[in-house]
């Protein structure tokens, strides 16, 4: 197979909530030539979390369905989850299992920290971001406050994606794009914060090294996969930042993502700093910066309203006055990790197809209300929105974006953007070049274009109207 390619071959790594994709990409022309994919497991109660050492099974499970490719690559990378809480002992084994991004117990601990740091000004001003419940600083303090044994207990603390660098090259490397979701790597100064972590109680040599963009972790020293004993490994990168990467997005292109959450981001020069929470000032894996808002509900709760009125995901109908805001796992844009859904508005002549069509539109809203504070300087009004992730498959998804917005929509080809971008990085890495210039030589971007409609404002007022007016019962 390796024969076959025009340049080296790279392997790039998604180990997201749900599973690890791994795919076998020409380093020169972006083809696929393999790929595999292994599901994860996540514990059930109150809190989202999985055993790190799962994800490791999970990677040698995906290479292996990769085949002989996998044994010719030359370099890889790993894109992981972002936020989850790794906490290893002095042996490197998880002294329990990893708190995930979408675990809102820390919701308490993270309102502590924003106070005892100055408030969300001073927190936006220093690192970026105002750390949310889902943030690593906000997981760790619960952590200590919870289970102080466990604490105690642990030696090492990685990110999902430092977590299997190190199981591949034996060093403790992350990058920026990720670190800066933990809220102890400051964007002001682009290293660890050592306020913030003598706040926390965690010493700065318990973290991974920060490489350089562009710069690699080290080599793969086990024999535990599928993998060229020796071949490169990048730093990798959070999943939002691969994406970025795998899109080979320039500032002033907004991506809106449609998963099991939902995002909205875009690439800009200028670094980010909101002081409301709602955008997340990350880095990305570049040297540039990538301002985020995420949705905790998306399209999972989409389809439990579909399940409950009995209907086919794409069975909506325009019309009616039913509002839904299908916050079912509670929120985090807007910051309400203890809502509930609020459907409002309901008529003797309200049909189950405008219901469903009303919790695209909530999902959709909250979305889009980031979008504006999310987009930078760079970005046009009439620019087109890149639409990705599973939802964008879809046609009420699509359609709902395309009706809230009022902009123009374009869909990529590429699936898997996460893994691809990894691969691009890889590639990057291997052939001494800029991997979002990698991507856009691959093509990533190209797709299915979709010309702006009138943006339906009518249905934008009732979802402003009912989510002012229900605060209270929605119980942030």
């Amino acid at each position: 197979m390796g024969a076959q390619s025009a340049g080296p071959l790279v392997v790039g790594v998604d180990s997201s909530t749900q599973s690890t994709k791994t795919l076998v990409v020409d380093a020169e022309t972006g083809e696929v030539l393999a790929r595999g994919q292994a599901p994860h497991t996540v514990g059930g109660g109150p809190g989202k979390e999985s055993d790190p050492r799962q994800w490791w099974r999970a990677l040698g499970e995906a290479l292996a369905q990769c085949g002989p490719a996998a044994r010719q690559a030359s370099a890889i990378s790993v894109a992981g989850q972002q936020h989850g809480l790794v906490t290893l002992d002095a042996a490197g084994e998880p002294v329990r299992p990893a708190l995930l991004w979408n675990d809102v117990r820390p919701a308490r601990e993270s309102a502590r920290l924003i106070a005892e740091g100055g408030g969300p000004e001073a927190w936006a001003e220093r690192t970026g971001s105002v750390p949310g419940p889902a943030f690593t600083v906000a997981k760790w303090a619960w952590l200590c406050a919870h289970e102080p044994a466990a604490a105690a207990a642990t030696a090492a603390v990685r990110l999902p994606h430092d977590y299997l660098v190190q199981r591949l090259t034996g060093q403790a490397v992350t990058d920026r794009g990720d670190a800066s979701g933990t809220g102890w790597w400051a964007g002001s100064t682009e290293a660890y914060d050592p306020e913030v972590l003598d706040g926390v109680g965690l010493a700065p040599s318990m973290l991974p090294r920060v490489a350089l963009p562009g710069e690699a972790a080290g080599t793969v020293r086990t024999d535990e996969l599928p993998l060229p004993h020796g071949a490169l490994v990048a730093a990798g990168t959070g999943d939002n930042m691969a994406a970025a990467l795998g899109l080979g997005l320039r500032p002033g292109q907004p991506v809106l993502s449609l998963g099991t959450s939902g995002t909205v981001y875009a690439v800009t020069t200028r670094r980010p700093a909101d002081p409301t929470g709602t955008v997340a000032g990350f880095a990305d894996a570049r040297g540039d910066w990538l301002p985020l808002a995420c949705t905790l509900n998306c399209t999972l709760a989409v389809d439990r309203v579909a399940a409950l009125l009995g209907r086919d995901r794409e069975a909506v109908e325009l019309g009616g006055d039913a509002v839904l805001l299908p916050f079912l796992d509670g929120e985090r844009t807007p910051n309400l990790p203890r809502a509930t859904g609020l459907l409002h508005g309901l008529r003797h002549d309200t049909t189950a197809g405008q219901l469903l069509q009303a919790a695209y539109d909530g999902a959709v809203f909250t979305l889009l209300r980031a979008l504006d504070q999310v987009s930078g300087p760079e970005t046009a009004p009439g620019t087109p929105l890149l639409l990705i992730g599973g939802g964008a498959r879809g046609r009420a998804w699509r359609e709902t974006v395309r009706r809230l917005s009022g902009r123009p929509v374009v869909v990529p080809e590429a699936g898997e953007l996460a893994a691809l971008g990894a691969a691009a990085q890889a590639a990057g890495l291997l052939l001494g070049e800029d991997p979002a210039a990698v991507a856009r030589r691959w093509g990533t971007a190209r797709g299915a274009e979709y010309p702006a409609r009138e943006r339906d404002g009518a249905a934008w007022e009732r979802l402003t109207d009912t989510l002012t007016d229900g605060a209270a019962l929605l119980g942030g």
